[in-house]
């Protein structure tokens, strides 16, 4: 059996602008095992498990979380993360809850638009790492993630395993919050460094997969400023403008749909230098499994042809 992380790896494919999407995290602590589809096949009452799997109708995310290790303990209080990502409004909040139920009360498209509304309290200290661990989902992330998880606990981050954070193939993958960032094939020296870097409020570009508030062509396009030469803040930079210029004509005769291509608007924070970058979708080839046991297919990629620098606006 080829494992879809070794055959992603091996044709070095592009991890740039493959984050999950979504602008807020629900993670919710739910120790025991986990099922491929975690959130209905867990210890967790499926009917609540199907309203967090409509989350992402209202902009929000959810995934199960738990503490590296094998603690299968039930009942008591449950951790509860919120976490809203937009450059300058990122926030994480904490509360323990004694029945997830509580999870219904929820505003979703408030927590979708930055309003947490109260809930709990705010996150103390450094970035939230969040490793893929889920087994039943894909045996990479099992393999991969667990060990990485383990190792980062050991070190002292503050650690979660959860169910699903996107890219099996990337694997060992990592989400921090409260940025957003995503990151694929971390090492533990690697995710050490990345963690101790967002510590100091700066983000590392090698190995970053993109901030999971931005669509796929703006995480790309804005890794391609990081690397252009851009402020190393994690918080340096916004997406403004993200406008599809492939058109209407996006259905080719055979009836397949045709690779899309942006320009993408990236700009500083406080607003003194833009940038204009052109992403087009390719087909990274030869043909790799998506997740292991998965059909061998052309995987998508963004390629970020060109980044130039936009004359900062005029004052009046």
């Amino acid at each position: 059996m080829t494992f879809c992380a070794d055959a992603s790896r091996d044709q070095a494919e592009s991890l740039a602008g493959t984050a999950a999407t979504a602008r807020t995290w629900l993670l919710l602590e739910q120790p025991g095992p986990w099922g491929a589809k975690a959130l209905t096949q867990s210890r967790l009452d499926p009917a609540l498990g199907r309203f967090l799997e409509s989350a992402p109708e209202s902009g929000v995310r959810a995934a199960l979380i738990r503490r590296p290790g094998r603690d299968a303990r039930l009942g008591g209080a449950r951790r509860v993360l919120l976490a809203h990502t937009p450059p300058g409004r990122a926030w994480v909040r904490t509360a323990l809850i004694d029945d997830p139920e509580e999870l219904r009360a929820l505003d979703l498209a408030a927590l979708a638009a930055g309003d947490h509304g109260g809930f709990g309290e705010p996150h103390p200290g450094g970035p939230v790492a969040l490793v893929c661990t889920n087994g039943r989902r894909d045996r990479c992330c099992a393999m991969l993630g667990r060990p990485l998880a383990a190792e980062l606990a050991a070190a002292g981050h503050d650690v979660w395993e959860t169910t699903h954070i996107g890219g099996h193939r990337f694997s060992p993958t990592l989400l921090t919050l409260p940025h957003g960032y995503a990151w694929g094939r971390m090492s533990a020296a690697t995710a050490r460094h990345v963690l101790a870097e967002l510590g100091e409020g700066r983000t590392v570009v090698d190995g970053c997969r993109g901030r999971s508030c931005w669509p796929r062509p703006a995480q790309a396009a804005e890794l391609a400023v990081r690397r252009y030469g851009a402020d190393p803040h994690a918080d340096a930079l916004e997406v403004v403008d993200v406008v599809d210029t492939a058109g209407d004509d996006t259905v080719g005769t055979a009836g397949e749909p045709r690779p899309g291509r942006w320009r993408v608007t990236v700009a500083r924070l406080d607003g003194r230098q833009h940038w204009e970058a052109t992403v087009a979708e390719k087909a990274t080839l030869p043909a790799s499994p998506a997740s292991c046991g998965a059909a061998a297919l052309p995987q998508s990629r963004m390629e970020v042809l060109a980044v130039r620098p936009l004359l900062p606006a005029s004052a009046d």
